[in-house]
């Protein structure tokens, strides 16, 4: 048997656009990441360019109207803004869900920087719609080369200052250094003396999504190069610094040559099913009530419901359920007879990764009385503990019977769990 291995060489560091050259220059669909894009009514500018004699393919996205100056326009998104904007793009949920995973290491990043919750934050050269082009891009142009594998040798980050709109910073930028403290990306600094940024945080953020893993040279393992493709950077280095492209290689590998695959995470999975309608004349007290009884079924993993724009412009609802195989068709049953829907699609989805779940009370004391609430603690399977919540109903007792309010009461009692895990 054969593996197909995605190999980047980022000697001269790596952006957005330098990774979407690349993949169009080994073989990605044009058409595909153009009509993905174009939701967005930007438009995809391809070039054949030559870096010191190397030809590649350099990436540029314009307004569909022509105005080279998509990186000016909108300027500024809040966190929900960009969600919004592509959760609504109607692509593939595939697409948009890459999308979503490379921006949120963004957002995480900035907000770290800045020392701000994400959803606060005025993402300023992120905000820009040519971010959109090489979120979407990158993914779209991945998915469709779908390798087994995706390998990748130390990125170059660059050296010196970097001009942004919160004045001279240093390279690599702050937000890419959180990317890289969070991922593991192997990085080295500037050995040809370039003083330029060569690593973006949208390029770290794409590679630290989409590689697999990273080694400190070309894997020492037997592969034969099927395809070669560069991407190039928008700017010329100093003559002594290497051509500012990025070099992409599809790779055919044997499995017996025992490639390391990724490590698997430690969480555990569970097969579920997917039910979706669409519903336009369905009253608000129908649908509370819908989420209260589906929640009440056996199989039923979760409940929610989202405004929708349907057809002939009517204002409408998608219903999603997440549910055991076993109990779909009954389920879907269920849905009919509370909302009157005629049909409720299934989506076989193979599984989900879930944390491990565990119940446990604890006693707080407010105003000189002591209460007992319970928390949910989700583990991963080695027993690392990666989330403490406060349960809902008790906290929600506790504030109405003391007469304070509720997140008060949540956070007292999720500080109150931590030490003892």
């Amino acid at each position: 048997m054969r593996m197909r291995a995605l190999i980047f060489e980022p000697f001269s560091g790596a952006s957005g656009d330098m990774i979407i050259g690349s993949l169009l220059d080994l073989g990605a669909a044009e058409s595909k990441i153009a009509d993905a894009v174009s939701v967005f009514d930007i438009a995809l500018e391809v070039k054949a360019v030559k870096k010191r004699g190397i030809a590649a393919k350099q990436v540029a996205f314009v307004s569909k109207t022509g105005d080279k100056s998509v990186s000016a326009k909108h300027a500024e998104r809040k966190y929900a803004d960009f969600v919004r904007l592509i959760e609504g793009s109607g692509l593939s949920r595939e697409i948009i869900q890459n999308a979503l995973a490379v921006f949120e290491k963004l957002a995480c990043a900035e907000a770290t920087v800045h020392g701000e919750p994400k959803e606060s934050l005025q993402f300023h050269e992120l905000g820009a719609m040519d971010t959109i082009g090489d979120l979407i891009g990158s993914t779209t142009a991945f998915l469709d080369l779908h390798p087994d594998i995706v390998i990748c040798t130390p990125v170059s980050v660059g050296s010196g200052f970097v001009d942004t709109l919160h004045g001279v910073l240093p390279v690599p930028a702050p937000a890419t250094v959180e990317i890289l403290r969070h991922s593991s990306l192997v990085s080295q600094g500037d050995p040809f003396g370039s003083a330029s940024e060569l690593l973006t945080p949208t390029g770290a953020a794409i590679l630290a999504h989409f590689v697999h893993r990273f080694e400190s040279s070309l894997p020492h393992l037997p592969f034969r190069i099927e395809k070669t493709g560069y991407g190039a950077g928008s700017k010329d280095l100093p003559s002594a610094s290497p051509p500012n492209v990025l070099r992409a290689s599809l790779c055919e590998l044997s499995e017996s040559s025992s490639l390391p695959t990724p490590p698997p995470l430690p969480l555990s999975r569970d097969e579920v099913e997917v039910l979706e309608t669409n519903v336009d004349n369905v009253t608000g007290e129908v649908l509370g009530n819908l989420i209260e009884v589906l929640m009440a079924e056996k199989g039923v993993k979760d409940v929610a419901i989202t405004p929708a724009q349907m057809k002939k412009c009517r204002s409408g609802h998608i219903i999603k359920v997440i549910t055991t195989p076993q109990e779909a068709a009954r389920i879907a049953y269920r849905i009919m007879e509370e909302t009157g829907s005629l049909g409720v699609r299934s989506m076989q989805v193979k599984q989900r990764f879930i944390a491990n779940r565990e119940q446990r009370k604890v006693k707080i004391r407010l105003k000189g009385v002591e209460k007992e609430v319970g928390v949910k603690i989700g583990t991963d399977a080695a027993g690392n503990v990666l989330n403490v919540a406060a349960e809902f109903e008790d906290a929600k007792r506790v504030a109405a019977d003391l007469k304070i309010p509720l997140k008060a009461v949540i956070k007292l009692v999720e500080e109150t769990a931590k030490p003892f895990l």
